[in-house]
């Protein structure tokens, strides 16, 4: 029998901004679209819904957990067929890290299958320099998504 392998995505990443800043980022839908996303709808409490339309896909899950503004987890998947990762299936798990002014921003997306860890990667690697654009004040543009321009 074979056993379903699970991996998980680690990434760290600075922001120019005090972490009471970032943590609005992934609680407030406004900020979060301006970085990830055409549409988001989320209710930042535990068990309150998380629903984020990324150009065309639709990641779905719920918060789990929300310590302002040290932490925020969520679980991560994808609305409708084809996904190998399914709605709520995986963890997604942020910590906010005062550092000289700014934020070490620690993230780490666990329970993904081994198949899908790259194509996460992949994303993850788009998303979160936008983040800190973002949250730093800038503006990064259109989301076109990780393989857009």
């Amino acid at each position: 029998m074979a056993v379903d392998q699970r991996s998980a995505i680690e990434r760290e990443i600075r922001v120019e901004a005090r972490p009471e800043t970032v943590f609005e980022f992934f609680t407030d839908p406004e900020k979060m679209t301006r970085w990830m996303g055409r549409e988001a709808e989320i209710d930042p409490r535990p068990g309150g819904a998380y629903r984020i339309d990324i150009v065309g896909h639709v990641a779905v899950g719920e918060y789990v957990e929300i310590d302002p503004p040290q932490r925020v987890v969520f679980t991560w998947g994808w609305e409708g067929g084809g996904r190998l990762v399914g709605p709520g299936a995986t963890i997604v798990e942020v910590t906010f890290e005062p550092d000289a002014g700014g934020t070490i921003v620690r993230f780490v997306h666990r329970d993904l299958p081994e198949d899908q860890v790259a194509p996460h990667a992949h994303g993850w690697d788009h998303y979160l320099p936008r983040l800190a654009v973002a949250a730093g004040g800038g503006d990064p543009g259109p989301d076109n998504g990780p393989g857009g321009s």
